[in-house]
């Protein structure tokens, strides 16, 4: 499935600096002045999995396909972005268009680096979550605007539209996030919230970007809201060998890069997990919703898999490395027959089987 993450935050907090980490490769414009990028560049980068190394080793097989993810790189938002200031209406599209939102937030002074509308990390998230909820104020009177007269009309679907729009107005006007109102509300009434595409009912990620040698630092409160790396390090650990890099890591007395905890922050925010399909011709990571049954795991390899679902043949990967091979896992009573009712769970590894 598509996973796109938007990089977002105020100008020169360091976001262009973590997308060409992201890439390993200098994709993005770094510049050190307010819109440096000014339009979003889309990177597809695979996603960090021990796992599939694993699988590869018992398999060697020619492919190797890792689950990804895209992040976009969007222009840095200043206040007043919902009414247009800076290139506010542009990058408030972009945005619109992801799934989820990764937050940058400077948590570091340099003279040499222009401070473009930012104070400190907290003041910073007001001013973007701020411009982002305004945004989303704006764009709900408009819609609301059209479902009242579709209501007037005898649309009913469009009346049920009005109730749960009162109640997201009334959040944004307190300031609270949609996706924080989401969690007190019905299946049915979230999935009405999701036709007005709200900025603020998206998940988000905080990114505290730090100097190297704060990295270590865990005594400030706001550290514990999300992930804390130096996107300069991440910069230069991108163009290190996989050895370099672990050796690097430990001299920092650290033991996994930011941008691997940021993606799979990103995957438990949007409630993501894996399962692979394994063989002496490829080995695949695959990326489903948690709670989706085998059928429709079968239908992102392919839609017919889906339509011709007979069985998942399945077992689980600490079981087949524990076994040492398919063969053995069989042998074992590791590998089960599941049917259309089997919940996937993270890390099956699966052969299915369908009829055309």
């Amino acid at each position: 499935m598509s996973l796109s993450i938007g990089i977002i935050g105020l100008p020169n907090v360091g976001k262009s600096t973590l997308f060409n980490a992201l890439l390993k490769k200098q994709k993005a414009l770094v510049a050190n002045y307010p819109f440096a990028t000014i339009e979003p560049d889309v990177g597809v980068v695979p996603v960090p999995d021990e796992r599939l190394a694993a699988l590869v080793k018992m398999y060697d097989p020619p492919s190797v396909v890792p689950a990804t993810v895209s992040f976009v790189d969007i222009a840095g938002l200043v206040k007043g972005a919902s009414q247009g200031a800076g290139l506010g209406n542009k990058f408030l599209a972009h945005i619109r268009e992801v799934d989820a939102l990764v937050h940058v937030l400077r948590a570091f002074d340099d003279d040499e680096i222009v401070r473009e509308g930012s104070v400190n990390p907290d003041s910073d998230e007001q001013v973007v979550s701020t411009e982002l909820i305004l945004a989303d104020i704006q764009s709900l009177q408009n819609q609301a605007e059209r479902l009242q007269r579709q209501a007037k009309g005898g649309d009913k679907d469009a009346y049920k539209k009005l109730s749960i729009a009162d109640r997201a107005m009334t959040a944004l006007n307190k300031g609270v996030w949609v996706l924080e109102m989401m969690t007190d509300i019905t299946e049915d009434e979230q999935l009405l919230l999701k036709d007005f595409h709200f900025l603020t009912s998206k998940p988000l990620i905080r990114v505290y970007n730090v100097l190297e040698n704060e990295l270590n630092v865990a005594d400030k409160d706001y550290y514990a809201k999300g992930v804390v790396l130096c996107a300069k390090v991440e910069a230069e650990l991108a163009e290190f060998s996989q050895e370099e890099r672990k050796q690097y890591l430990s001299d920092l007395g650290i033991h996994a890069t930011g941008l691997d905890k940021v993606i799979k922050r990103a995957y438990e925010a949007l409630n993501l997990h894996t399962f692979f399909t394994a063989g002496k011709k490829e080995v695949r990571a695959w990326t489903i919703e948690v709670g989706t049954k085998a059928p429709q795991a079968a239908g992102v390899i392919h839609s017919d898999f889906e339509r011709g679902f007979i069985a998942a043949e399945t077992t689980s990967y600490k079981d087949l490395i524990s076994a040492g091979s398919l063969a053995a896992a069989k042998a074992a009573g590791l590998v089960r027959s599941e049917g259309k009712n089997y919940t996937m769970h993270d890390g099956d590894v699966v052969e299915f089987r369908f009829s055309v």
